[in-house]
């Protein structure tokens, strides 16, 4: 199936996010073995942010992924900083917010990208496994928008990137279930104590996307590979980068405590 450019990628970019300062929490792309190399969500939501005219923070774990989607960035003309933090510490929490909004002299929106799941229904799931997975799906979401929301110029949004596991069930994963699901409130909150500042907040829902993770997925989770997609393939990082970007940019801007979800319709039809 030939692609739009948008959802292959490639398309130019329109200057929807020009003169905006970006962090993205979770900018990195997970290493793959697989030959015919694809691109995280986190990944190309900081490059079409940047191909969009914003200056990207690009947070990660991992120091020579952060690197790497900051050259990129750079590569299409805006400026960007890598970031190194873990979002399991409240401490790297705050100092990652402070650390985008110095070196990007100032914040005008946050992406919320990172996220796991492991664990095998309830009996093979642990007390600690599942905090774990809370204080990365959720925990580390609420501490960001702790740390940015005074630091946050009025007008500013907040994107939570969650996924459809927390609409239906599927994964046999019930703490990344129950964290997805949760994020729901937590953009809610946020958006209710950012409106007198006219701060957005809304949550963008992946569907099964191709990305390095995805196929990691797809090797896990059964199901995941006998999907009949509705609309012929899978999304791309690139497809949840635009519904991104349309949350982050004034096209957007009477749109708050919303959710987005980017499946291809399988959630409907499935």
């Amino acid at each position: 199936m030939t692609l739009a450019p948008e959802s292959a990628g490639t398309a130019a970019g329109r200057g929807r996010l020009a003169g905006r300062k970006i962090v993205v929490v979770g900018a990195g792309s997970r290493p793959s073995p697989d030959p015919e190399v694809t691109v995280g969500n986190g990944r190309a939501i900081a490059v079409l942010c940047a191909r969009e005219g914003a200056d990207v923070a690009c947070v990660d774990i991992n120091e020579a992924a952060a690197q790497h989607t900051a050259d990129l960035c750079v590569a299409e003309g805006a400026q960007a900083a890598a970031v190194i933090a873990d979002v399991r510490q409240a401490s790297d929490c705050q100092r990652l917010v402070d650390e985008a909004a110095e070196r990007l002299g100032g914040l005008d929106g946050v992406v919320a990208n990172v996220g796991f799941g492991e664990g095998r229904g309830l009996e093979g799931t642990t007390a600690e496994l599942w905090d774990e997975i809370f204080a990365v799906n959720v925990r580390s979401h609420f501490l960001v928008a702790r740390a940015a929301m005074p630091l946050l110029t009025d007008g500013g949004t907040f994107v939570f990137i969650g996924s459809a596991a927390g609409l239906k069930p599927g994964t046999r994963l019930p703490a990344y279930d129950s964290s997805k699901a949760a994020l729901f409130g937590l953009t809610r909150h946020v958006a209710l104590e950012g409106a007198p500042r006219r701060i957005r907040a809304n949550y963008v829902i992946p569907g099964p996307v191709d990305t390095p993770l995805g196929r990691v997925g797809d090797a896990v989770v059964a199901s995941r590979t006998k999907i009949r997609w509705p609309l012929g393939r899978q999304a791309t990082a690139w497809d949840i980068a635009y519904a991104t970007v349309f949350m982050l940019g004034p096209e957007s801007a009477y749109i708050t405590a919303q959710s987005l979800v980017v499946d291809g319709g399988i959630t409907q039809f499935g």
